[in-house]
């Protein structure tokens, strides 16, 4: 078999999980219940969300924040200040594909 598989979990509690940790790519799972949120964090490499289920509410450096529905995949940059949080109802479900690998940065 030339393919790998990778599971991820269907929930509707609060999740990150860590799908593949490969050299060229990171890709992370989230689920986020209403109300719930990351940590204000910077972005640790050029990164992709990919919103599949629910409105994910976001602000990037000094920027208004915007709303962001299932189907849409948002580009934030390298370095970006985050603060992501599902603020409307239901749960927000999204992967994080992280490339490169943010271990090919170099750290400061």
């Amino acid at each position: 078999m030339l393919e790998n598989i990778y599971r991820f979990s269907r929930d509707d509690t609060k999740l990150i999980e860590k799908i593949i940790d490969d050299d060229p790519v990171l890709i992370n799972h989230m689920i986020l219940p209403e109300g719930e949120g990351l940590p204000e964090h910077y972005s640790n490499s050029n990164v992709y969300m990919i919103i599949i289920r629910g409105e994910m509410t976001l602000k990037l450096n000094d920027q208004e924040q915007h709303l962001y529905t299932c189907g849409q995949i948002i580009n934030i940059p390298y370095q970006t200040k985050m603060n992501v949080n599902n603020f409307g109802g239901g749960v927000l479900e999204f992967f994080v594909v992280k490339s490169p690998n943010p271990k090919h940065y170099k750290k400061d």
